[in-house]
């Protein structure tokens, strides 16, 4: 797991950070806002209902933001990387959680002050401006993924999740393997279908030569050919 101090680097000096730009006072000054939290892999970061406990942000791992709909199950409506900010809507509206966040696999995550943002958000207008265009462009994405799985046929929207899972965590070192191992079921949620049919329409994948699979490993074969499954919807 990430030691504190490199972990408290990796927030000051990520050009993906929210607080890059900070000034070299305000970095010393959040230093003392700043608490890091280890998680393993499928632990519960904040539940539906929970009251935001600061500002937090992805440092290391991968998470999953998931809302329970009917029945019980799970519509995940967002998936984060490091440098993500996650639980930002709660913490900005002052209202407790109305979705769920889970690891993927051991992670780490930064909880700020609600302090030391409000104080930072007035003091410092390019910070400000840093923070609504990150979380303008997570709105921007949560539009296009409610047209995605509502008009989509189920090709279209499991190819479209496939080709985000790239897009967002990219490949191993062969270059085709996704850089992220998520359950059948995870891949359902994620693309607003039933498992079986998840595990059916890869396995379509896989005979069309599209992808590859062994266990949660998924090879993309041919990337452009899911994108035109995705756009055909």
């Amino acid at each position: 797991m990430l030691h504190f101090e490199s972990g408290i680097k990796e927030i000051l000096e990520n050009p993906k950070s929210p607080f890059y730009i900070l000034t070299p006072e305000e970095k010393e000054e959040l230093q003392d806002s700043i608490s890091l939290t280890s998680y393993r892999r499928n632990e519960y970061i904040f539940r539906e209902g929970d009251k935001p406990s600061g500002f937090m942000m992805l440092v290391t791992g991968k998470v999953k933001i998931f809302k329970e709909g009917v029945g019980g199950r799970e519509q995940i409506i967002r998936m984060s990387k490091p440098m993500g900010i996650i639980g930002y809507r709660a913490f900005f509206a002052d209202e407790n959680h109305i979705a769920t966040a889970v690891t993927l696999e051991d992670s780490v995550i930064a909880n700020i002050s609600m302090e030391f943002i409000m104080h930072r958000a007035v003091k410092n207008s390019e910070f400000s401006l840093r923070l609504i265009r990150k979380l303008a462009r997570e709105l921007g994405f949560a539009n296009l993924r409610t047209v995605t799985l509502t008009q989509k046929h189920i090709r279209g929207r499991l190819a479209e999740s496939l080709i985000l899972l790239a897009e967002k965590y990219g490949f191993e070192h062969d270059g085709t393997t996704l850089k992220v191992y998520m359950s059948r079921e995870d891949i359902a949620n994620l693309s607003n279908m039933t498992t079986s049919n998840a595990i059916r329409t890869l396995s379509t994948f896989a005979n069309e030569k599209l992808i590859t699979i062994d266990g949660r490993k998924i090879k993309i074969l041919d990337l452009q050919r899911l994108d035109r499954i995705s756009k055909l919807g």
